[in-house]
């Protein structure tokens, strides 16, 4: 079992930033792969950005194309914890960001994914 919980979320103005952080605990403490994803009201659960364990000391990172250039998704394995730093928000990124990780899927589709955060809400305002 991953627990997984997050935070850094808030409201902020369109424009602003924000670090959004989501610790990892339990068995094994450091998943394959972490990843974002966010959920707006009345939408579908969106991807965002997942980083990878390559086997070695390597992880690879990707990014949905709309969140290519203002989110950067990162991983501290030391302290079990993936971020996201997010620039230039927008009123249209307010949405609940939610952490997931698996043990060995690594790809875009929420369905596939074992664990889950709680979430942390987002607003921009405009």
């Amino acid at each position: 079992q991953v627990q997984l919980v997050e935070s850094g979320g808030g409201l902020v103005q369109a424009g602003d930033s924000l670090r959004l952080s989501c610790v990892a605990s339990g068995r094994p403490n450091s998943p394959y792969t972490m990843s974002w994803f966010r959920q707006a009201p009345g939408r579908e659960r969106e991807f965002v950005a997942a980083t990878t364990w390559s086997g070695t000391n390597i992880y690879y990172r990707h990014y949905a194309d709309s969140m290519k250039g203002r989110f950067t998704i990162s991983r501290d394995n030391a302290k079990n914890t993936v971020y996201l730093q997010m620039n230039s928000l927008k009123p249209e990124d307010t949405a609940v960001y939610y952490c997931a990780a698996d043990l060995s899927y690594s790809g875009n589709q929420a369905s596939q994914y074992d664990y889950w955060g709680q979430g942390t809400q987002v607003t921009v305002s405009s």
